[in-house]
This record gives structure tokens, sequence and C-alpha cells, in this order.
């Protein structure tokens, strides 16, 4: 089991940061491109990150808009690598893979109503 490590483990330096963030944006490509959650929530930054930069708020209110849009787009991110881990061991249905998935799941949710009560209270403020 010790011979089946990470090819790009041994790296440093600048070619671990490189490979990093070629890695990195593989898994933006493979997000945008099989998830219909990442395109919509992604469709939905390119909206809200805008009009959180041009608000009448505080630099730190701002900040704290386009991170909670932000946050979602990664949970997102980590609810789907979940699932396709999940999906790969196997696709039968279990109760275990049901739990993971539905974690996932809830921890979309409350990124999602994150952004409405930072908005709100920064907003309101």
């Amino acid at each position: 089991m010790e011979d089946m490590q990470n090819r790009h483990k041994g790296k440093t330096g600048f070619t671990r940061i490189w490979k990093a963030l070629v890695n990195s944006l593989d898994g933006l490509a493979a997000a945008f491109r099989h998830e219909d959650a990442f395109r919509q929530e992604v469709l939905a930054a390119v909206v809200l990150v805008p009009i959180a930069l041009a608000v009448p708020a505080s630099g730190l209110g701002r900040a704290m808009m386009v991170a909670s849009v932000l946050l979602v787009l990664i949970v997102e991110l980590l609810n789907s690598a979940i699932e396709a881990v999940t999906d790969r061991i196997s696709l039968e249905d279990h109760v275990l893979a049901k739990r993971a998935k539905d974690m996932g799941s809830a921890a979309v949710m409350l990124s999602l109503i994150n952004v409405p009560v930072v908005w709100l209270l920064v907003l309101l403020a």
C-alpha cells in the first residue's frame, strides 16, 4: 500500500505550485462541465459579486458579502467531490453513501442561507 503514493507529493517549489494550480483549474472546469448546480451558482456569483462591490457599505461589509457568495461555490465544490468519490466507490444504495451525500447537500443549503443573512446584516446595519 505504501507504493501507491500521489505522484505529485515529491514535487517542491514552483513545480508543486504550478501542478496545484493546474489541478485546481481542472477541478473548476470539471465542476462547471458536469455540475448543473455549480453552473447556476457561478451565474449567481457573476451577478452578485459586482453588486456587492457597488453597494454603499464598508470595505469589510463588501468583503463579507463577496465572501458569502464565494463560500457557496466552495461548499458546492466540496459537495460535488463527496458525491463523485461516493459514486466512484459504489453506485449501490447504502445508508452511509446517502448520509454523506445528504450531509454535503445540507452544507450547500446552509451556505446558501448564509448569503441573504450576511447581505441583510450588512445592508441594514
